[in-house]
């Protein structure tokens, strides 16, 4: 079975954004919204209410001494929403308490 999610993406926005219950992982240009969506219920133990994709664009950058340019590859950004009560570890940060 082929692995589409590739990683959490884990910035300041997101992790505002996981507050609401949506959470952000980078994945595979091929995944399509069905098969992430059983890939992150099986890793995460969690139901899936909602997913989102987008296709991010490589961008293209200077190399080397002479500036040639070299274009990072493309990638795709999945957004997905969780029922409500359950959370993703991965976005928890660590060593932080709510305050009373």
């Amino acid at each position: 079975m082929k692995t589409y999610i590739v990683k959490p993406l884990i910035t300041e926005k997101t992790m505002h954004m996981s507050q609401g219950g949506w959470y952000t992982f980078r994945s595979d240009v091929s995944a399509n919204k069905n098969s992430v969506r059983k890939e992150i219920e099986k890793l995460y133990s969690v139901s899936v209410e909602k997913v989102r994709s987008g296709l991010m664009h490589g961008k293209v950058q200077r190399v080397g001494r002479k500036g040639k340019t070299a274009k990072k590859s493309d990638w795709k950004k999945i957004c997905v929403k969780l029922k409500a009560g359950q959370t993703i570890d991965a976005f928890q940060i660590g060593g932080q308490e709510e305050k009373k």
